[in-house]
C-alpha cells in the first residue's frame, strides 16, 4: 500500500476586509481587527482571542500567562460576557497564536506587544513583507507549474 500524503500547509493566513474603522473603539475595536486578521471568525461565540489581544495591548508591562488569564477573567466579568474559553490552557494558546502572527513575543515567560512596536509597524515588516511575499510567492509557484502543465 502506498504511502498516503497529507495536505497539511506549511503556513497559511486569512484576511478580511470590513468598513472604514471610523466611528469604532475599545473592544468593538479590537474585535473587528481579530475578524480582519483571521484570528476569530465571523459570528463565532467564543471570542476569548479579543480579551487577550485588548489585554496585551492595554497592559503598561509585559504580562505572564496567568496574568494575561487573571486580567481576562475580571475583564469578560466587568464586561458581563460569558466566562467561555478563559482555561489557562485556552488562554496560552490563544497567546500562541498571537506569536504566530507576530503580534506578540514572549521573553522569559512575559508577553508583550512585538519589541513595543506599534501594530501597524509589526504587520508591515512581518505579515506583509515577509509573511504574505512567501505565501504568494509559493502560490505563484504552483500557478506556474499549473500553466506549464496544462495551458502549455
Amino acid at each position: 500500500m502506498g504511502k498516503v500524503s497529507k495536505d497539511s500547509p506549511l503556513s497559511e493566513i486569512t484576511l478580511r476586509k470590513y468598513e472604514a474603522p471610523e466611528d469604532i473603539s475599545g473592544r468593538d475595536l479590537v474585535k473587528k481587527l481579530c475578524l480582519s486578521l483571521g484570528l476569530l471568525q465571523p459570528g463565532d461565540s467564543r471570542d476569548v482571542i479579543v480579551d487577550v489581544l485588548y489585554i496585551m495591548l492595554t497592559a503598561k508591562e509585559a504580562l505572564t500567562s496567568a496574568d494575561v488569564e487573571k486580567q481576562v477573567v475580571q475583564f469578560r466579568e466587568d464586561n458581563k460576557l460569558q466566562l467561555l474559553g478563559v482555561a489557562s490552557s485556552n488562554i496560552r494558546r490563544q497567546l500562541l497564536r498571537l506569536r504566530d502572527l507576530f503580534i506578540l513575543e514572549k521573553v522569559k515567560n512575559f508577553y508583550r506587544i512585538r519589541e513595543g512596536s506599534q501594530l501597524h509597524t509589526i504587520f508591515e515588516e512581518n505579515v506583509e513583507r515577509y509573511y504574505l511575499r512567501s505565501i504568494i510567492t509559493r502560490v505563484k509557484e504552483y500557478l506556474k507549474k499549473a500553466d506549464e502543465e496544462f495551458l502549455g
